[in-house]
């Protein structure tokens, strides 16, 4: 049971986590390469994952949802982001949206505590199948530039 009133949140307040997210690139020392990129283009990136959502965690993830993520791993070495920046914005971008949920669920009941802890497991696996899929695309970019060079 995930709750789809968070997950609707989400989606119309993408723009407020995508400004919380590009704050955070630009004051963490971890992230200069990201923090250099410009700014639409992590909003852009964020609006893209945002309002899609609710399809992303609720959808059987089939082989083209994979190679979009393994696509972006490859534009990430070819714009010269460290991998572990990649990385990284995926881990700020989840630690975004689930203190966004936290702040948004106020005075709930016990199903929509259960509800909200269901979205957060369901974020959780979805965040590590994409910086799972971001990783490989990255690394075959990588040997692939290592081949011809």
């Amino acid at each position: 049971m995930i709750s789809t009133r968070l997950v609707k949140l989400i989606e119309t307040n993408w723009e407020e986590i995508a400004r919380r997210l590009i704050r955070s690139i630009r004051e963490n020392p971890e992230t200069q390469a990201v923090a250099a990129r410009p700014e639409a283009e992590t909003k852009e990136w964020c609006r893209e994952i945002l309002e899609n959502l609710s399809y992303l965690l609720l959808a059987k993830k089939d082989q083209e949802t994979y190679r979009r993520f393994q696509l972006l791993g490859r534009m990430r070495f070819e714009e010269n982001i460290p991998l572990h920046e990649a990385v990284l914005r995926m881990q700020l971008l989840k630690a975004k949206i689930l203190g966004f949920v936290h702040e948004e669920a106020i005075s709930m009941t016990v199903i929509q505590v259960y509800a909200q802890e269901e979205l957060e497991h369901r974020i959780g696996r979805f965040f590590d199948a994409l910086i799972y899929h971001l990783v490989r695309g990255y690394e075959s970019a990588s040997e692939r530039a290592s081949r011809v060079a």
